[in-house]
């Protein structure tokens, strides 16, 4: 079932829809959904960035600067706005930073925020649908050698804090669906690859890296595994998940590319015509999960969406962004210190 045969029309809250993922899908609602209102809520931390939007002009779109673990924002919002569907990416994301950082940040916007949002549709009988966008991670991993892949019914055996956190988050969707009938529908993402990524994330990281002519440092030996999807691709199919899934569902969504962080490295470098002595290998973090690889067969079965986007074939017009705008990059950093020396993947 492709949404864009539909005549759909609402409002649409969109939580945390300035960062990276969350821009991209408010900017494809606005373009091409003209029939909905989007409202971005968004804290506005560290990763969030209203720059991200400032190609977005149109009359059916408003920004709301609001936190999802604070009760009277979230209520005011969901009362003034009164919406139809409800998406939500606010998210505290780095790993590295719920190893090393303050990892109750994570369990206040991942755990808390999320019970927050349930506790607020939970109250109304208009929202149509909740998106709760989560994570691979949530699984846990896999061998390096296995062939198996994380499919919906995978148990889920978080090993990070990050991925914890995401963990309890879905569990709490569900109960809500199963106990108080909220329409929830959750979807998991492998990592994700674009324009507009706050600077942590492993590909942009190794870009500013080539750009300031330092290594790369690739945790252990390099050969963790994670499954990329392109980020438009990820936000088309949150679409198709919100406005056509079944309450209560759990999706998968990925673009079965696992490629190891040292491939993702080298194919880096080769853009920017650089050699494998760039590469700096680097103490392990702890618990670093070996595998992802995800199985979005019932993605496409159930609503008919595969993604299009090829990793080779996007990759290098991904990287020359980030070289055309370093102004963003450079504006991001004089803003906050929390880049790590390290990589996320």
């Amino acid at each position: 079932m492709n949404v864009k045969d539909n005549e759909i029309s609402g409002k649409i809250l969109v939580l945390g829809g300035a960062g990276f993922i969350g821009s991209h899908f408010v900017r494809l609602i606005t373009s091409e959904f003209p029939n909905f209102f989007c409202v971005n809520f968004d804290a506005l931390k560290y990763s969030g960035n209203l720059e991200n939007l400032k190609d977005v002009v149109s009359n059916n779109y408003r920004f709301i600067k609001g936190d999802i673990c604070n009760i009277d924002d979230l209520s005011r919002t969901f009362d003034e706005f009164n919406p139809d569907y409800v998406i939500n990416f606010a998210a505290e994301s780095h790993v590295d930073n719920s190893i090393h950082g303050d990892a109750s940040a994570f369990v206040n916007t991942n755990v808390v925020g999320v019970f927050n949002i349930l506790e607020q549709i939970r109250k109304r009988k208009n929202i149509r649908k909740f998106l709760q966008v989560s994570t691979d991670e949530v699984y846990g991993d896999l061998p390096i050698e296995s062939d198996e892949r994380f499919t919906p019914d995978t148990p889920l055996r978080p090993n990070s804090l990050y991925a914890s956190s995401k963990a309890q988050a879905d569990l709490m969707c569900r109960a809500y669906f199963k106990t108080f009938k909220v329409p929830v529908v959750i979807t998991r993402c492998g990592n994700n690859y674009g324009t507009h990524q706050y600077p942590e994330k492993l590909i942009p990281f190794f870009i500013l890296r080539l750009l300031e002519g330092k290594k790369l440092p690739l945790y252990g030996n390099g050969q963790n595994i994670r499954d990329w999807v392109h980020v438009i691709d990820h936000a088309k199919a949150l679409s198709e998940v919100l406005f056509s899934a079944p309450e209560g569902s759990v999706y998968n969504i990925g673009a079965d590319c696992p490629r190891s962080n040292l491939d993702v490295a080298k194919r880096i470098l080769k853009h920017f015509d650089a050699d494998e002595s760039m590469i700096e290998y680097v103490t392990d973090r702890p618990a670093h999960d070996a595998k992802y690889h995800i199985d979005a067969s019932l993605l496409e079965k159930e609503l008919g969406f595969k993604a299009e986007m090829k990793f080779d074939d996007s990759i290098d017009e991904v990287i020359q962004w980030y070289i055309e705008n370093r102004s963003w990059i450079d504006d991001i950093l004089s803003q906050s210190k929390l880049i790590n020396k390290h990589i996320v993947s």
